[in-house]
């Protein structure tokens, strides 16, 4: 046979070609007529014995899906050496169910340098598990420049684990407008950055997010999704949800939901309901839970009961979970139990640290204590510190230290405050130090507290100023007093308005005293009295001793008894100085007695 030459337009579409009914793809009458003017001038010709005629017609009827007509044009042509032809009736015979006698046709168009039946070949080879056969024609078709044999050369080299040849291949077959090996590129890249670090890690990423837009561009909706993913993550909203809605659009249910997500956090819940809907009834179980949570927050519990079901039969885990949490709300603790035990043998770490806490309130110590440890192991924050506190009831003070020091690496504020309070029991000041920072950072306001007792134990002496008056500088420890105080706590807001009355703000330290006095703190009514009593309101101040005795202060009691046994009121000073000599410290117990065994002799006289 004569060498094959290249006389005809390759039809190389595809891996198969696929027929395009008129219905699917309408025409205009002018295209129809040009089409069968063309088709006419090529049989004539091909009857007349032009090669490339019957090569071109024998294409024209195959992608039309006439393979009695095409398949006599393209043996002749094929016969006469024209290779797009054998390569064109290898398709054919593919279709018809002769996959073997359509090999030997690409291989004779291969070897003839058709790039297509190359890459036919190699993925014929694939198919029957030849790997060897399949990479050598596969490789020649893409060395050549054959966007779909650098794409199945990729997928031949990343199967087998060669990430370095695939991604090269991969690569060219992106630079050649393939839009799955775009993405598939993005994907690769977006793994090896998560292994990267510093300026490798974002050079990275910021290829993998070219890539994915360049296959976006081209309608590839799950590359649109991780755009949207991307720029989500960045804080660019607006362009985001365009790429949601696109990929969402085409029928990705990720996509949907997530473009469900944006529209909830900005605020219209109606169109967030819509996307989620949509991407729920193509069987996504996260817009499922979301759709649940949507109407149990408006407290339409069987619709979000429903959908929670949805969720769960979906494959997610969370709908389990979200049941238990909807039934343990309503009060219906068996069937509370029922879901968190199915989410957390499923594997469910927060579903596993509820059940434990289920069990815990029934009294099943023994029973919660394992779910506690299942989900701590897992990663759950709360079951680590749940663990801490359950093993700080029974006085087994270092295990639950262990387990509030893994909470409190985690970020958790309460384990943190545990573990600096017993460090401070310790007398370890430093470690202390550190983790009330983290836990009054993290917002605790006893943290705070304690923090700022550390700092003003070690704080010096105020510096004096040349004339004797005091310089008053604002210390770190009083902005941790201030904050704690801010937040409700009681001794902090004392405290505050101690160091406000020590420089002389008499107002900053009434006001302080007197939030922490109305909260219910005994201090903070005492020395409420006597800032009123100092200012000449001593009717005022004793209805704060007043308050303070009834919970208990002997100070406060003891000058009670004083101001009665000066207004002549012996009988109730007498009352007060009984209650404050009870109250004590010893100090106050003292005085008390003494005042009382006086007012007694005055009564006796």
């Amino acid at each position: 046979m004569d060498v094959m030459g290249d006389k005809a337009t390759l039809y190389e579409s595809g891996r198969f070609v696929q027929s395009s009914p008129r219905e699917e793809h309408p025409h205009d009458a002018g295209e129809v007529a040009d089409e069968a003017a063309e088709e006419l001038r090529r049989r004539l010709a091909a009857e007349a014995g032009d090669v490339e005629a019957m090569s071109v017609l024998g294409a024209m009827l195959l992608r039309r899906g006439d393979l009695d007509g095409a398949e006599p044009h393209l043996r002749a042509a094929t016969a006469a050496g024209d290779r797009a032809a054998a390569n064109n009736l290898g398709v054919l015979l593919h279709q018809r169910g002769y996959p073997d006698e359509a090999a030997g046709w690409w291989r004779i168009a291969a070897v003839a340098g058709s790039t297509a039946a190359a890459h036919a070949l190699g993925r014929h080879h694939r198919e029957r598990g030849d790997e060897p056969a399949a990479e050598y024609w596969l490789r020649q078709s893409a060395e050549q420049g054959h966007t779909l044999g650098a794409y199945a050369l990729a997928d031949l080299l990343e199967h087998r684990g060669d990430t370095e040849g695939a991604e090269r291949w991969m690569r060219a077959a992106a630079e050649r407008g393939h839009r799955e090996g775009a993405y598939r590129l993005a994907r690769a890249l977006d793994r090896k950055a998560a292994r990267a670090s510093g300026d490798d890690g974002t050079a990275l990423v910021e290829e993998a997010e070219q890539w994915y837009r360049q296959a976006a561009a081209r309608g590839h909706r799950r590359a649109a999704l991780h755009l949207g993913t991307i720029l989500e993550k960045r804080g660019e909203l607006k362009e985001a949800g365009r790429w949601y809605l696109t990929s969402a659009k085409d029928g990705e249910p990720r996509a949907a939901c997530a473009l469900g997500f944006l529209l909830r956090d900005a605020g219209d819940t109606e169109n967030a309901a819509v996307w989620w809907l949509r991407a729920a009834q193509d069987g996504d179980g996260n817009a499922a839970n979301a759709l649940g949570a949507l109407h149990a927050e408006r407290g339409e519990t069987q619709t979000a009961e429903r959908w929670y079901r949805a969720a769960m039969d979906a494959g997610d885990i969370n709908g389990a979970y979200n049941l238990g949490l909807l039934c343990a709300d309503q009060g219906r603790t068996t069937q509370a139990e029922q879901w968190y035990r199915r989410a957390a043998y499923a594997g469910h770490r927060e579903a596993a640290n509820a059940l434990a806490i289920l069990l815990l309130r029934a009294g099943d110590e023994t029973g919660a204590e394992p779910w506690f440890s299942k989900a701590a192991e897992a990663g759950s924050v709360d079951a680590a510190f749940n663990l801490g506190i359950l093993h700080a009831g029974r006085g087994e003070d270092r295990a639950a230290l262990r387990w509030y020091e893994r909470a409190a690496a985690a970020g958790h504020t309460e384990a943190a405050l545990q573990v600096g309070m017993a460090r401070l029991r310790d007398g370890e000041e430093g470690e202390a130090e550190r983790f009330l920072r983290c836990a009054a950072g993290g917002g605790s306001a006893e943290a705070a507290y304690r923090l700022a007792t550390v700092l003003d134990a070690r704080r010096p002496p105020e510096p004096a100023h040349e004339l004797g008056e005091p310089v008053h500088r604002r210390s770190e420890c009083e902005e941790w007093y201030e904050r704690a105080a801010s937040q409700g706590h009681r001794r902090a807001q004392v405290r505050v308005g101690m160091l406000a009355a020590a420089r002389g703000d008499v107002v900053e330290a009434a006001r302080w005293y007197r939030e922490a006095a109305e909260a219910g703190s005994r201090n903070g009514a005492f020395n409420l009295g006597l800032l009123l009593a100092r200012e000449g309101s001593e009717p005022e101040a004793a209805v704060w001793w007043t308050r303070a005795a009834d919970a208990g202060h002997g100070r406060a009691a003891l000058r009670l008894a004083l101001v009665y046994a000066r207004r002549g009121e012996l009988a109730e000073g007498q009352r007060w100085a009984d209650r404050a000599a009870e109250l004590g410290p010893p100090a106050v117990t003292e005085r008390a007695t003494r005042l009382r065994d006086a007012l007694r002799e005055e009564l006796s006289a």
